[in-house]
C-alpha cells in the first residue's frame, strides 16, 4: 500500500492492515451523494473500509 502523507507537515503513515484477514488495505476514493469525494482505505477481501487518516485538520494524501 502506498503510504499516506500530510501535505502540511510531512507526517506519514505506512502500512495499514485489515483486522480480519491481515491483508494490506488499499487506497480508494468514495464519491458521496453530493458529488464530493472522500479518501478511504479498503480491505481487498471486502471486509470493509475506513476513512483515510487525517493530520493538521485535513485528509492525508496518498500517491497511487
Amino acid at each position: 500500500m502506498a503510504g499516506y502523507t500530510c501535505d502540511k507537515c510531512g507526517m506519514s503513515i505506512g502500512t495499514m492492515t485489515c483486522g480480519q484477514c491481515n491483508k494490506e488495505l488499499v487506497h480508494d476514493t468514495l464519491t458521496k451523494e453530493d458529488g464530493s469525494s472522500v479518501h478511504i482505505s479498503t480491505c481487498p477481501e471486502g471486509h470493509g473500509k475506513v476513512k483515510s487518516p487525517m493530520c493538521c485538520g485535513q485528509d492525508m494524501a496518498c500517491s497511487v
